[in-house]
């Protein structure tokens, strides 16, 4: 994988023979550069962090080499930090390092870091606008301005091949075979982005041969200053990547160890875990089950480390969404060898898990923390976890021992003063057990997980779990179709498709299941079914179970249920005024009306008085939100997806569905009684961007949502039927019998199957 560092050859090449600063300056930036090249990414970590940290004055030189150092690890968060401190630098004036321009790095890095977590539209645009950032730089015939070309047709070669544009990417692999080589020592750097370009796109006997060109030796003249191996490294996994891809198994599998045996293999984040994962695949064709889990396990904690210094919620899920194929692989194996309590574990951290995430970042439970002293514990253990490298560094093992002790205690004190929040600290520890024990007596937990070419479903209930292997081809297209019949109430085709998905995701386990509450963890398209419209031919499931839907099991360790008050405060907000009377909803005025004879002390807020900013600035003040207003989903930017509300001089009255995120609300249920709230992109990493996710993390307890647009007067009806109910019963159950009572006057289930419940049941 090409490393944005390469570059540090030709600059560390100029200052050797630089006249130009200090010579104490010279002598530790070329102390510092060599670590670099050598990939001992923790010596220069240690070397320049400890100048930020004193407020030291430091140049954008180093700060280059202390992102680089970071961006090599895969300690994201830090990394983007340490590049906002070179911009900022840069744009002070200290931009020059003897003639070379360091004003394109910072939007190199960051598109680097975008290509990572999968953003490939914010890579490519990055990507792109250094381009033109380095034609008002430089000529063509500066090296240094090769290099960076280099780095940026890289980049949009990469990001062009994993959307599907293969013919732009082939034009970027043609940019680079034009760019010429003489008086440059840029050959490795050329052929090793030729070969990643043709990787993205597959074609390894490409890769191959660029690889071993010629020209993609380093030269003779610099290995006197570097030592070869270090600089060849990436080189050298591509190499190994591509005999693999061919079919070169042997001298695949003995590069590979060779790799593995590699004193600072583990320094370098991107390559660590694709190595263990063609290991193990080797090992699995070579019978070696044991040795192939151990080395998808440790891939595992490679990834989840690096990806625990990811500060952005879409870059989580693109992260883990594409490296998908550890934890696949490694499902499989533990499904095979009938381990289901382990396989079902993997699977929980094979979700993506940005929402749990979230719940437990320093920030959200430091403003919720109900203990001072509880808030200072958690702020110690979030400096305490810091501390702890992303990839290891064997030289600090024993610190890095006594800050994992340090860490256990904190956990432990965390949880004796405040169990609620403790329990959002270790989201990926959660094991089957747990899980059992959070589900009612009555209560079946079915959640499901494709593995890239297989379906499996995993069954739990409190005494016992269960998986099997499911026939589910196609899913895609057949939840497609699905939800294209259900839309159009004048059509009966959606009764094939009902008992075809019935029989391919229930039928499999119903025996397992009975009659209670049943609680669906979906997986890919699954998010976008309506479980409660399928049927078995005889009956839907709503008919036998009061469903609701999780994100993700985990989420049940934070899901503590509110205590209801006897007359809670609630807030309705009906048939906002958009300044247009098309877009008027009278079904959803009467509906709010309705509700609030049903619900005493509500606050009930109609068209022009419906405002967004009501809700922003309120919404923390009331139990029970109800909100029946259009609602628009953008499959490309989900959290700008909004509920459209009245706008006044504060807000423009899009309620979006990243404004949520900095919310806090103490609702025991919100009802979004509005079109496609329920919809979110699902990414490979299957975390779901939308409404749902939103409130579940802004601190409501429930969320009943709909996942397509629903029917205006019908939905009057359901809601009615609902709320009448809500005090007698659990909200699943309401939720169940309001459907099956709209039903009876509205039978397609275009009308009522819709809505779906999310969080607690009770």
């Amino acid at each position: 994988m090409k490393k944005i560092f390469s570059g540090l050859l030709l600059l560390v090449f100029v200052l050797l023979f630089a006249g130009c600063g200090g010579f104490g300056d010279l002598t530790r930036d070329i102390q510092l550069s060599s670590y670099m090249q050598k990939k001992q990414h923790h010596e220069a970590i240690k070397a320049l962090q400890g100048d930020i940290e004193q407020k030291q004055p430091i140049s954008s030189f180093r700060l280059y080499l202390l992102a680089a150092a970071y961006y090599e690890v895969r300690d994201y968060e830090k990394t983007l930090a340490t590049v906002d401190l070179l911009d900022k630098q840069i744009s002070l004036g200290d931009r020059d390092y003897h003639g070379s321009d360091l004003t394109p790095f910072p939007n190199l890095f960051r598109a680097e870091i975008y290509l990572d977590q999968g953003d490939y539209a914010k890579a490519l645009a990055l990507a792109t606008d250094t381009h033109a950032i380095i034609h008002r730089l430089g000529a063509p015939s500066n090296n240094f301005y090769r290099f960076q070309l280099i780095e940026i047709e890289s980049i949009r070669g990469i990001a062009y091949a994993h959307t599907g544009r293969r013919a732009e990417a082939g034009k970027c692999i043609e940019t680079l075979q034009g760019i010429n080589l003489i008086m440059s020592n840029l050959g490795p750097e050329k052929f090793t982005a030729i070969a990643r370009v043709h990787m993205a796109l597959k074609q390894y006997p490409q890769a191959l041969e660029a690889v071993q060109n010629t020209d993609a030796k380093v030269s003779a003249v610099l290995t006197v200053f570097y030592d070869k191996t270090f600089q060849e490294l990436p080189k050298f996994f591509i190499l190994t990547k591509c005999l693999y891809e061919t079919g070169k198994i042997p001298e695949a599998r003995d590069r590979y160890d060779a790799l593995l045996k590699h004193p600072q293999i583990r320094q370098i984040g991107g390559l660590y875990w694709p190595v263990l994962l063609d290991r193990a695949r080797i090992a699995l064709a070579e019978g070696q089950v044991k040795e192939a889990e151990a080395f998808l396990k440790e891939a595992v904690e490679v990834i989840e480390k690096q990806r625990a210094s990811i500060n952005s919620e879409a870059g989580r899920i693109g992260y883990v969404g594409d490296k998908q194929a550890v934890y696949e692989e490694l499902i499989r194996l533990l499904v095979d060898g009938n381990r289901t309590a382990e396989a079902f574990e993997y699977v929980e951290r094979a979700k993506g898990r940005a929402l749990v995430d979230l719940l437990a970042s320093q920030k959200k439970i430091a403003t919720r923390a109900r203990d001072a002293q509880a808030g200072q514990t958690f702020s110690e253990l979030a400096k305490a976890e810091r501390q702890i490298d992303v990839v290891s560094d064997p030289a600090a093992k024993p610190d890095q021992e006594r800050t994992r002790s340090v860490v256990i205690t904190l956990k432990n004190s965390l949880q004796a003063e405040a169990p609620e929040f403790a329990s959002l600290v270790s989201v990926t520890a959660i094991s089957a057990r747990d899980i059992q024990e959070r589900l009612a007596k009555d209560e079946t937990l079915i959640e499901y997980y494709s593995s890239g070419r297989d379906w499996y479903v995993f069954v739990l209930k409190r005494d016992g779990i269960a998986a099997k292997k499911l026939n589910a081809p196609d899913l895609d297209r057949a939840v497609l179709d699905f939800r294209a019949a259900l839309i159009d109430p004048a059509s009966r085709n959606y009764l094939r498709g009902s008992q075809a998905l019935y029989a391919q995701l229930v039928a499999p386990v119903s025996g397992l299941i009975g009659k209670g509450r049943v609680t669906v963890v979906p997986h890919g398209p699954l998010h976008y079914l309506p479980f409660g419209a399928l049927s078995s031919g005889k009956k839907y499931m709503v008919d036998d179970a009061a469903l609701r839907v999780l994100p993700t099991a985990a989420v049940l360790k934070f899901l503590t249920a509110r205590a209801g008050a006897k007359d809670p405060a609630m807030l309705i907000m009906g048939n906002p005024d958009l300044g247009d009377p098309r877009y008027d909803l009278k079904f959803a005025q009467d509906e709010a009306k309705a509700i609030a004879g049903i619900m005493r002390g509500s606050t009930l807020l109609l068209r022009g008085e419906a405002k967004a900013s009501y809700f922003v600035g309120h919404a923390s003040s009331y139990n029970v939100v109800h909100m029946a207003a259009h609602g628009i989903f953008d499959p490309d930017n989900p959290l700008g997806s909004a509920l459209l509300l009245a706008r006044d001089g504060a807000s423009d009255g899009w309620l979006k569905a990243g404004d949520l995120y900095s919310l806090n609300l103490k609702a025991d249920l919100v009802t979004l009684s509005a079109c496609e709230t329920a919809l979110g992109k699902i990414t490979k990493g299957d975390d779901v961007v939308g409404f749902t996710r939103g409130f579940l993390n802004a601190g409501a307890g429930s969320i009943i949502s709909t996942l397509w647009k629903v029917d205006d007067r019908a939905t009057k009806d359901l809601m009615l039927a609902f709320y009448s109910r809500l005090k007698k019963m659990d909200k699943d159950e309401a939720l169940r019998q309001a459907q099956i009572q709209t039903r009876k006057k509205y039978p397609h289930p275009f009308y009522w199957a819709s809505f779906q419940l999310t969080g607690n049941a009770r």
